[in-house]
């Protein structure tokens, strides 16, 4: 089974605004540096995206923008103390999950 057409559609949009630094729910915090320099913390980005997002029975995601303003929040929260993430983050929301094996199975 594939991701189908809405999900790549979602996550592309959401990794070209998170590249280009014009993603709207970071204005006014200087986030391209952490590329480099702190890559977890865009790892973490990226996993709660993954975890937030939901889909449909046919693959049509149902909550992007929820999804990109969960995973966005904690970036926030990272590059600026005084923002609290609310409502705070629930243990599943931000797991890293294990990565694909070295090989691939097909």
């Amino acid at each position: 089974m594939k991701l189908g057409d809405s999900f790549s559609g979602a996550l592309r949009t959401f990794a070209y605004f998170m590249a280009s630094g014009t993603q709207n729910t970071l204005k006014d915090i200087d986030y391209l540096s952490l590329y480099g320099e702190e890559p977890s913390a865009i790892e973490q980005v990226f996993a709660i995206y993954a975890n937030v997002i939901e889909l449909d029975e046919n693959g049509q995601v149902l909550n992007a923008k929820y999804a990109e303003k969960r995973a966005t929040d904690y970036l926030r929260s990272y590059c600026d103390s005084d923002f609290k993430v609310d409502p705070p983050y629930e243990d599943w929301e931000v797991a890293l999950h294990s990565p694909p094996p070295l090989k691939d199975l097909k």
